[in-house]
């Protein structure tokens, strides 16, 4: 017996959320999101029943922007058990370790059984360093509720359960979004997290809003001088390089190969088959970022278990400064520090006095940071690719299908298929690998609201992917044999 047939009974049976069995009207689809999008601010705003939030440390901090959720709420773990289950995922299915064919339907609901499991898995593991290891969600000591008296164990469960909770909501509203709304809950939840930070950015009333600021200046309510204003306190560089994302990005959405099709049934139906720059969009990203945190995530325990009054990580009793050094629960030294993303202009403008660390330390960690971003962005883009039928054999499929053909070639699958050959990899690997220099860019140069340079990149492309998906959604609402054509109904 194979491990499909073992584990077939369990992973059939996983909660799912059921497809709609007819056409779902584009005012139903669009109230669908907005519920989930409402229910998402929701619950972001929930606090931990029992966090002490005055001494908590949010591990994730700089990476909420792509792993959205709310440092302190029932969404404590965002998106993060979804994207590393779908690292773990992409790399199996890559290796060809699972032996699932995903043309197959019994090997599709196995797949995506499998999947959801680790996923509620990974919920588990993320939670409980983060309850029960030191310091990062720190527990009331005492705490009263109904006539009851929890010890401090006890409110520590009742935690690591609300952030279980919260990880498996997430888990089924993103599900409820990409079978009954538009587009996908990981990117609407990314979007309102990156506009959140963005409109506190332009508008709130501090030194850290661009507006107040800019206020300020004009009334002369500021008694230095002006360059010190515009360049530091004005926001003008990250103000710059937030619009410059979003004309690189939106422009990098318009610019494709359009292989034209021609359909060999109908006479005088022509179409075009488009193959974008950031053909396997700038998701792939997400993954090397979460990949990141991960990695971050296991120095933070690691510095957390050993002991407390040495900055050096350590193990067993003895300390490793080459594996990490940390002054304020931030590496400062050894692998974790050099393999820290750039988060801001303050991590790598050492002339400046920000940094502590040599220059050839600083250049060594931006170094990786770029390496790491456009060759993982490259290598993820490619397995994003091949497992979401978007590769040049599934593409070439779905245009036979459809009942296409590229004219001047044989309507053969194999001729198809070599067209696509030659335009698909080389996109996909180009996109890929610009996207990583784009955030890491992004990020060096700083933006506005503090969002990382990966979160802004994201918010961009999916809300540009989003509006193509809703203006696609109204032209099949309003010629309805198009939906047959195309098989959306």
């Amino acid at each position: 017996m194979g491990w499909k047939e073992a584990a077939e009974p369990v992973l059939t049976r996983m909660p799912a959320v059921q497809r709609p069995q007819k056409h779902v009207p584009f005012k139903r689809k669009l109230a669908w999101t907005a519920g989930i999008l409402v229910l998402y601010f929701f619950l972001t705003n929930i606090a931990l029943f029992g966090l002490d939030a005055q001494h908590a440390e949010d591990m994730f901090g700089q990476f909420r922007a792509v792993l959205a959720g709310e440092h302190g709420s029932l969404l404590q773990v965002g998106i993060g058990p979804i994207v590393t289950g779908s690292i773990v995922m992409q790399l199996l299915g890559g290796a060809n370790l699972l032996g699932l064919d995903t043309n197959d339907p019994r090997d599709q609901v196995l797949y995506q059984g499998l999947q959801k499991l680790l996923v509620i898995v990974m919920t588990a593991l993320t939670a409980l360093p983060m309850v029960f290891a030191g310091g990062f969600l720190p527990p009331e000591s005492m705490l009263t509720l109904g006539g009851f008296t929890f010890d401090q164990t006890q409110v520590q469960m009742l935690m690591f359960l609300q952030i279980f909770i919260g990880g498996v909501l997430i888990l089924y509203m993103d599900e409820v979004v990409s079978k009954w709304g538009i587009g996908s809950g990981i990117g609407l939840f990314i979007i309102a997290g990156v506009s959140e930070m963005l409109v506190r950015g332009f508008f709130a009333p501090s030194p850290d809003g661009v507006f107040y600021d800019w206020y300020l200046l004009v009334t002369q309510q500021v008694d230095i001088g002006f360059y010190t204003v515009l360049l530091q306190q004005g926001h003008v560089i990250p103000l710059l390089t937030t619009m410059l994302i979003f004309a690189i990005v939106v422009y990098a959405e318009s610019v494709r190969v359009e292989i034209p099709l021609s359909h060999s049934r109908v006479k005088g139906a022509r179409g075009r088959f488009p193959v974008k720059l950031i053909y396997a969009s700038v998701l792939p990203v997400i993954l090397v970022r979460a990949l990141q945190a991960n990695i971050q995530f296991m120095g933070q325990i690691l510095h957390t278990v050993g002991d407390d009054t040495t900055a050096a990580i350590t193990l067993f009793g003895r300390e490793l400064p080459w594996l990490g050094v940390y002054d304020q629960g931030q590496p400062v030294a050894g692998f974790f520090y050099y393999f820290a993303p750039i988060y801001s202009p303050n991590d790598w403008m050492w002339w400046t006095g920000a940094v502590t660390q040599e220059a050839w330390q600083v250049m060594i960690r931006v170094s990786v940071d770029l390496t790491f971003m456009v060759v993982g962005g490259a290598i993820f883009a490619i397995f994003w690719v091949e497992t979401t039928n978007m590769g040049p054999d599934a593409t070439a499929r779905q245009i036979q299908n459809s009942g296409m053909q590229i004219p001047g070639f044989r309507q053969n699958v194999g001729v198809v298929e070599k067209v696509m050959q030659r335009y698909i990899p080389q996109v996909t690997v180009i996109g890929g690998a610009l996207v990583g220099l784009l955030a890491v860019w992004a990020n060096m140069l700083g933006t506005v609201g503090g969002v990382e340079g990966t979160g802004l990149l994201l918010a961009v492309s999916i809300t540009y992917k989003l509006y193509e998906e809703i203006a696609e959604e109204q032209m099949m609402e309003m010629h309805p044999m198009m939906r047959q054509m195309f098989g959306k109904e």
